[in-house]
């Protein structure tokens, strides 16, 4: 008589959104093949409404409080990982907006660059909801082999072909460094599973184990790679000039809010437990990363290069929630992220606004004279540099007090000081550009681009970039109860602020 195992299947509702945007994802690519040069941006549109589905469906899963581990503890549907979801969405659809335009002046207007995206998107999903180190490394590098193609898409240009290796080899190599830490804390505990490497660090002390001491060093070192923390930061400048504009949009804000999920995850459930070794790298990164960010980004002429070293600033600002240790310091980074997508994103779409066939609009001095031109256009670009600087009433002023409160309040007093003199730094070369679009006379004639969609998108970021300043209670909230399935692992009570 034969047996049958009767093997339980994971309830596949529960990650729903991964399976939707996997099925879109080859469909888009199949249909690409149908549809002619001229019409990609139909294979844009498409994507587009794969990633509403998705969205609704993350937010569906969310308001349902989903708190489920599927496939053996590999991945995890909670609040955690489903609002890091609805922001990678936002991100990419923001993405995709703005690539509507770009990509025809490139002449780069090729439908594979849509399903890249897409697979760049399911890999950051995945990230986020990983409680596996195998998973999380597995989904970190389908998102980052997707990025180096997306970094070298404009082939005719050697910046473009530049920065594609750069990220490439230096990628490769941050890569093997997180995946050497990973293997040391396998070794230590025998599994692969965050929380069974929590409850081993938890019932061995290893405060003073050199392998423990090893792999943490080793996981620090590869996760800043990716958030671009001092002094891991060296790739930032000539990729972020190098890559076409959207792709660099979408690099500075969705796969740095991935690999800071990842990093939470990792920190706050798996080595939670040697903490204080942790915390004080962070530390220091923190202040490395926004002084020499804000200092560098001083001298620059190119826009690029000159919001590359801001967004290496404001890694920076995000590690001092996360050098808190406090719940209000776990979610203000949760909430800091959603306000960066706005108004970072909106600062490079502003390059694209000027973006031609004869020039690419990213140096600062580009922008002379823009108020006169379209008062609007540069009113938005005010706006998206007063919310990076924290200046009210915008989000990002917000988001800074909420991270700087949340130091004042677990005694970080110094690293306050310091990020709020920061800021007060970035109001200089912030204002440079804001000074050249006001004050400058016009030195010749200033084309603007009108499509309809890059306006839309513009429009959309900046009123959420002012509403998440004048509105922020519910995103708060959000960001609070997001946190949640990580606090008692992180050995963290519930608080209100």
């Amino acid at each position: 008589m034969v047996q049958t195992l009767n093997i339980p299947l994971p309830d596949l509702s529960a990650i729903a959104p991964e399976l939707i945007l996997t099925a879109w994802v080859c469909g888009v690519l199949l249909i690409d093949l149908f549809i002619p040069k001229d019409r990609k941006h139909y294979v844009g549109i498409l994507s587009l409404v794969g990633l509403t589905l998705t969205f609704l469906c993350s937010g569906y899963l969310y308001l349902r409080g989903e708190n489920l581990s599927l496939f053996g503890g590999m991945l995890a549907v909670d609040g955690f990982a489903l609002y890091f979801k609805m922001v990678f969405v936002v991100v990419v659809m923001l993405t995709i907006a703005i690539s509507l335009r770009y990509l025809p002046l490139e002449e780069i207007n090729l439908g594979e660059y849509y399903g890249i995206l897409l697979f760049a998107t399911l890999g950051m999903m995945v990230m986020a909801a990983s409680t596996d180190l195998i998973t999380i490394y597995l989904s970190l590098e389908l998102m980052s082999l997707s990025i180096y193609i997306l970094a070298g898409f404009i082939k005719k240009d050697p910046k473009s072909i530049e920065a594609a290796l750069k990220y490439f080899l230096l990628g490769a190599f941050s890569s093997g460094i997180l995946l050497y830490g990973m293997a040391l804390l396998y070794g230590l505990s025998g599994t692969t599973n965050l929380s069974g490497i929590g409850s081993y660090f938890a019932q061995h002390d290893l405060s003073h184990e050199p392998t423990a001491i090893l792999a943490m060093i080793l996981l620090i070192a590869g996760f800043a790679f990716k958030i671009a923390a001092v002094p891991f930061h060296m790739w930032v400048p000539d990729v972020y000039e190098g890559a076409p504009t959207p792709v660099t949009a979408f690099m500075s804000v969705g796969p740095k809010a991935a690999a800071f999920a990842a990093l939470m995850r990792i920190f706050l459930v798996a080595i939670v437990a040697v903490r204080p070794h942790w915390n004080s790298i962070f530390w220091g990164l923190a202040v490395l990363s926004m002084t020499i960010g804000n200092v560098v980004a001083i001298a620059q002429t190119s826009l690029k290069r000159m919001l590359a070293y801001s967004s290496i600033a404001h890694a920076g600002y995000v590690l001092i929630g996360i050098v808190a240790g406090n719940q209000i310091g776990y979610a203000s980074v949760l909430l800091y992220v959603l306000v960066y997508v706005f108004m970072n994103l909106g600062a490079f779409s502003m390059i694209i606004l000027l973006c031609t066939k004869s020039g690419r609009g990213d140096q600062i001095k580009d922008f002379t004279g823009l108020a006169r031109v379209n008062p609007w256009a540069a009113a938005a670009f005010v706006v998206f540099f007063l919310s990076l600087a924290g200046i009210p009433p915008t989000g990002g002023f917000v988001g800074k007090l909420y991270i700087f409160a949340a130091a004042i309040q677990a005694n970080y007093v110094g690293l306050a000081i310091i990020g709020v003199l920061n800021s007060a730094i970035s109001l200089y070369y912030y204002f440079r550009v804001v000074m050249a679009m006001y004050m400058e006379e016009l030195p010749g004639p200033l084309h603007l681009s009108t499509h309809p969609v890059l306006v839309f998108a513009l429009t959309v970021m900046v009123l959420a970039t002012l509403f998440l300043g004048l509105y922020p209670g519910p995103f708060i909230d959000a960001a609070m109860s997001s946190m949640a399935p990580l606090l008692p692992k992180a050995g963290v009570l519930a608080s209100h602020f």
